[in-house]
């Protein structure tokens, strides 16, 4: 596949973003600090996903809701490849395209998305960001590729402490089949979603990731629209409700293109860590807007033990890249 031209799609996308933030970014501002900008886009924009597919899923079917999201996105991702002259992939790309989509989106990002039909949106937001602590687990129990230090260690009892202290605000709904089952679909996004990143990062480095991530997208967007049809788990589009439409377009034009553009504009130009500072953001930016927005339940307990999860997943990232060097 060719190789990504310097002036990107993403960067354009970005330079328009930064357009319709003109007087919060003026052009005088240096490289670095538009790039700091664009971390804080997607810092925020990304926490308020998780309310705008809770919003969705009030007015239709998750999957159904999932599939038009990731059709529409990796679409017009593919389409400005093709006519930026990339080939089509071959059939072994296209088979690894699949089985990473099926991990990484129906899976993850289905699942993800039915979750928060049952759960607040903060708290699936929240159970999405121990992602890291999987990672670490399957280095060390599947892929022997790691080892255990005391920061990951220390790292991994804060994160899944951090989660007990927040489940025990909820503890009466835990007996609750639905919001059990949302919690039980969260946790398998999660894992699924590191899993699909340990196994992309050992079997797929030579693909392009810009172009793998549209048709990754797409893919996903065919299985999880056929797999709501054939369990009847879809209503016509000529149903769909306008506020289904608005949070449909929002994942989309927001969550699936303008903010990971300025992810991809911000990890060109900071170093890793500052670039992906937003994993740590994004849950409180969830848990606060679900709160003002939505009516979520926000008190000291769930706010300690948001906290106390991300210091712990902050600790197993930092031990784990530790262990790798």
């Amino acid at each position: 596949m060719r190789k990504i031209q310097v002036k990107s799609f993403f960067d354009d996308l970005l330079d328009t973003a930064k357009s319709s933030f003109q007087p919060l970014n003026p052009r005088r501002h240096s490289e670095k600090t538009r790039a700091l900008f664009a971390v804080g886009l997607v810092s925020f924009f990304w926490g308020t996903t998780w309310l705008a597919s809770k919003k969705g899923v009030e007015h239709m079917p998750a999957l159904q809701l999932a599939g038009i999201r990731q059709l529409l996105g990796g679409g017009i991702y593919i389409i400005f490849f093709i006519i930026k002259g990339y080939k089509w992939p071959s059939w072994s790309q296209l088979f690894r395209f699949t089985w990473m989509s099926v991990i990484m989106f129906v899976v993850s990002n289905g699942f993800s998305t039915w979750s928060v039909q049952y759960i607040p949106s903060g708290l699936g937001a929240v159970i999405g960001a121990i992602a890291p602590i999987w990672i670490a687990l399957f280095s060390l129990m599947l892929f022997k590729d790691t080892r255990l230090n005391i920061t990951t260690v220390i790292g991994l009892i804060l994160g899944f402490g951090g989660i007990l202290i927040i489940f025990y605000d909820y503890l009466d709904a835990l007996f609750n089949s639905n919001f059990s089952f949302g919690i039980l679909l969260g946790v398998i996004a999660t894992m699924t979603w590191a899993l699909g990143t340990l196994l992309t990062v050992k079997h797929a480095k030579d693909l392009n990731p810009y172009y793998s991530i549209g048709w990754q997208m797409f893919l996903s967007g065919v299985i999880l629209t056929a797999v709501s049809y054939i369990t009847g788990q879809h209503i016509p589009l000529s149903d769909i409700p306008m506020p289904a439409w608005y949070s449909i377009t929002y994942l989309v034009v927001i969550g699936s293109i303008i903010t990971f553009a300025a992810f991809i504009y911000a990890l060109k130009r900071l170093p890793a860590a500052q670039a992906s500072v937003y994993a740590y953001i994004n849950p409180i930016v969830a848990v606060i807007v679900g709160a003002l927005l939505n009516h979520e339940k926000l008190n000291l307990l769930i706010a300690g033990g948001t906290l106390v999860t991300l210091i712990g997943v902050y600790l197993v990232n930092t031990g784990f890249k530790k262990s790798n060097v």
